[in-house]
C-alpha cells in the first residue's frame, strides 16, 4: 500500500529539503527557521512563515510526523573531546533533533550536514551522533554525495544521514554520472545588471591570475591561496564567499537566480529579498535534486519495509582511534 507521509523540516533555510521530498507527495506539517532572510523567502513561496527559534518549542508540541527533515548546524560541539563534554550533544543544535526523535518516535530522519562532520575532532564527533541515534532505536545510513553527480554543475560534497526505526533497508540513489551544462543555468551578460560585472583593475587581475585556458562559459573559482581556476561547472556555493569567490567567465558575479539554479530550485521559485541575503541563503541550502533523489529512495523504502540487510561489520571512527583517544 503506498502511503502518503508527513513531515517537518527542521533548519529549514529556503525549503530546498522540503521541495525534495514534496516532489514524492509528502505533506509538510511543520517547519522552523531563525534566519529572518530565511523566513522572508519561505514564506513567499510556500505560504507559511517558519517558527522561529527551535529551542523555543518543547519537542512534545511538534506536531506528529513521519520523516524528519533537517539541515542542521553544527558549529557548536565546542567542548567534543574535553572531558565530560564530549560524550554530551546537549548545548548542541543537533540535541534538539535528538530530543524531538525520541519524543515523536519519528518513522524515519533525514539529516544533511557539510562533509567535514565525519573528521570533526578526529571523527570523534560523528560517532557521537551515530551512537544517539542508533540509542533511539534507529538504523542509521550515511553517504556522502556530491551535485555534480545529480545534474548541476556545482561541486557540493555533503554527508547525508538516513535512520528508520524499523530496520528498514535502504539504498542511497545512484549518481546519474552527469550534470547540465552552464548554458542552461547562466543568463545572458547583456541581460545582467552592471552592478554585477567586475571593474577593469579586477577583471585583469583575475586574467593573469588564471590557470590554462578558460572554458566557455566557466565560472573562475578563486581558493584561500588567492589561485584561480576557470572550470565548467561552479565550485561550492557559500554563505560567507567573498563576492568575487566565484565569477562568471572572469567578468561578472553570478546573480542570485543562477545560485539558485546551481542549486537546483526552480525558476518560479520567489527571490523576494536582497542580493546580500539571497547570496547568504543559496550557500546554506541543499541542493535540490539531491535531496529529491534521496526522498525517492527513502519513501521506497518506507512503503517496500524490507529488512535491513545484514552486512559485513561496519568499521567505527571510534575503531580507527586508540582508546587513550576516546
Amino acid at each position: 500500500m503506498i502511503h502518503s507521509y508527513k513531515t517537518i523540516d527542521l533548519f529549514a533555510g529556503i525549503g530546498g529539503i522540503r521541495l525534495g521530498f514534496q516532489a514524492h507527495g509528502c505533506e509538510n506539517i511543520f517547519s522552523s527557521e531563525w534566519d529572518h532572510a530565511a523566513q522572508s523567502m519561505y514564506e513567499a513561496n510556500f505560504g507559511e512563515k517558519p517558527f522561529g527559534d527551535i529551542n523555543l518549542i518543547e519537542p512534545k508540541d511538534i506536531p506528529d510526523h513521519d520523516i524528519l527533515l533537517a539541515g542542521f548546524p553544527c558549529q557548536p560541539f565546542s567542548i567534543a573531546g574535553k572531558g565530560l563534554g564530549f560524550y554530551d550533544t546537549r548545548g548542541t543544535l543537533f540535541f534538539n533533533i535528538e530530543s524531538i526523535l525520541r519524543a515523536k518516535k519519528s518513522q524515519a530522519f533525514l539529516l544533511e550536514n557539510v562533509k567535514r562532520l565525519t573528521t570533526h575532532d578526529s571523527g570523534r564527533t560523528f560517532n557521537v551522533i551515530l551512537e544517539q541515534l542508533n540509542s533511539l532505536g534507529y538504523t542509521v545510513y550515511y553517504q556522502v554525495l556530491n551535485s555534480l553527480d545529480f545534474g548541476l554543475p556545482q561541486k557540493r560534497e555533503r554527508i547525508y544521514i538516513i535512520g528508520f526505526r524499523n530496520g528498514i533497508h535502504f539504498d542511497f540513489p545512484r549518481p546519474l554520472g552527469f550534470y547540465k551544462p552552464l548554458s542552461e543555468i547562466l543568463e545572458r551578460d547583456e541581460d545582467i545588471p552592471k552592478k554585477y560585472f567586475l571593474s577593469d583593475e579586477l577583471k585583469q587581475k583575475r586574467q593573469n591570475a588564471v590557470k590554462g585556458i578558460p572554458p566557455f562559459p566557466s565560472i573562475w573559482h578563486e581558493n584561500i591561496g588567492g589561485n584561480i581556476s576557470a572550470l565548467p561547472y561552479s565550485c561550492a556555493l557559500r554563505a560567507g564567499g567573498s563576492y568575487n569567490y566565484l565569477v562568471v567567465n572572469g567578468v561578472r558575479r553570478l546573480t542570485a537566480r543562477e545560485m539558485l539554479r546551481l542549486q537546483g530550485f526552480p525558476d518560479d521559485f520567489v527571490i523576494n529579498i536582497p542580493y546580500s541575503q539571497a547570496r547568504k541563503v543559496a550557500g546554506n541550502s541543499v541542493t535540490v535534486p539531491v535531496i529529491r533523489a534521496i526522498a525517492g529512495e527513502m519513501i521506497k523504502s518506507l512503503n517496500q519495509r524490507q529488512p535491513a540487510k545484514k552486512s559485513a561489520i561496519q568499521t567505527t571512527l571510534f575503531d580507527l582511534l586508540p582508546k587513550s583517544e576516546w
